[in-house]
């Protein structure tokens, strides 16, 4: 397992589990704890596609 396997297994980890936290917002809390699930799970977004540019660069 070399460096692009890890941080592409990492990546769909972190897709994954941003769907799951957007999700938990728009489904589960419905009150102001739902805006901050909605930004975690945009932020794990965010870092997922940092760990797709490294890619093929580390």
């Amino acid at each position: 397992m070399n460096k692009n396997t890890v941080l592409g297994w990492a990546t769909l980890i972190m897709i994954l589990m941003g769907i799951l936290i957007v999700g938990l917002a728009i489904y589960r809390y419905d009150d102001v704890a739902g805006w901050g699930f909605g930004a975690v799970g945009i932020g794990f977004f965010a870092i997922a596609w940092v760990f797709n540019a490294l890619k093929g660069r580390v």
